[in-house]
């Protein structure tokens, strides 16, 4: 069997994040300059005829058989080995490295089981469709995050902007004019499934205000695409930014994800918010392309650990 080498990107939730589990629509947009990487090699010679999986970015090296039988990646081999009705995998070596941090909101456990498919089904000679990918990487999602909406590994698995509502057909958006983000990391790792529990906890003490909130989050996510659509960044912006303000009142954003909001906010950004599950992770500012180096670098002097800056092309581009 030749080597397989597969690769997809990660993502970030341009608005609608919480919400979009409670059948409100969100935006989500691959992000090309962070990506995970799988490749495999069949090693039919190996030492004691084992598999062996080697990510460094968790530091994992193990033979297959060593792996709990929840841990992802093994999920992601039984599923794709059950989907093909094939008994057992060949011995092989998998390699998964990514450019992505962990527990950031950009992706990286979608963008992981996305790659690990690909390369799996690839690996064995029948190579998955996209929607295979994405109904496979969906169910290891729920591992990682207990109830996700399904929006990390849909737009991680066909690598397009998407306008995303639980139960309807995916649909793909091109911006009117480029958009560019800041995306920049508080170091704080956070949680999406505590974050998601945290949410719905408030909600089921209090429906009527938590229903509200994901009410004017879903309205805010309608204005964003058509602004998104229609290339009009300073309207897009005061979306993003009022979108945050929502996210605080859920309970979601932290001290650092706040002062980072406010200083793109003061240095210029059309908007700005929290990206992601919250309580640490990424925040991510909508800036003019010019504005992006120097925006970047302020908000790395203001405490961000690290700075991602994004491009999504204008249709047409």
């Amino acid at each position: 069997m030749p080597a397989i080498s597969c690769s997809a990107p990660g993502k970030v939730i341009l608005c609608g994040e919480h919400a979009v589990v409670y059948q409100q629509p969100a935006i989500a947009l691959p992000v090309f300059e962070g990506s995970t990487k799988c490749s495999i090699v069949a090693k039919p010679t190996a030492p004691h005829d084992e598999t062996i999986i080697v990510a460094p970015n968790i530091a994992l090296k193990c033979y297959l058989k060593c792996l709990v039988e929840k841990h992802p990646i093994q999920v992601a081999i039984n599923l794709v080995l059950q989907k093909l009705n094939i008994d057992h995998l060949p011995v092989c070596e998998i390699r998964i490295q990514s450019t992505l941090p962990t527990a950031a909101g950009l992706g990286s456990s979608a963008s992981t089981s996305v790659a690990l498919i690909r390369a799996l089904s690839t690996f064995l000679g029948h190579p998955f469709t996209d929607d295979e990918v994405n109904q496979l990487a969906f169910e290891i999602e729920k591992i990682h995050h207990g109830t996700p909406s399904g929006i990390d590994n849909t737009v991680i698995t066909y690598a397009k902007a998407l306008f995303y509502l639980k139960g309807q057909p995916s649909e793909f958006l091109l911006p009117g004019k480029q958009v560019t983000l800041v995306i920049a990391d508080t170091g704080i790792k956070g949680s999406t499934s505590k974050a998601v529990s945290d949410v719905r906890q408030g909600f089921q003490e209090n429906k009527e205000v938590f229903s509200a909130l994901f009410n004017q989050i879903g309205q805010l996510v309608e204005s964003a695409k058509k602004s998104f659509i229609n290339g009009d960044l300073i309207s897009l912006g005061k979306s993003l930014s009022e979108n945050h303000q929502l996210l605080q009142n859920l309970g979601v954003s932290c001290n650092q994800l706040d002062t980072l909001v406010e200083e793109a906010l003061s240095k210029g950004a059309l908007g700005a918010k929290l990206s992601g599950g919250g309580q640490g992770g990424n925040m991510i500012a909508l800036v003019n392309s010019d504005q992006a180096e120097p925006m970047a670098s302020a908000l790395l002097f203001k405490g961000a650990v690290n700075t991602l800056i994004t491009h999504i092309p204008a249709k047409g581009q």
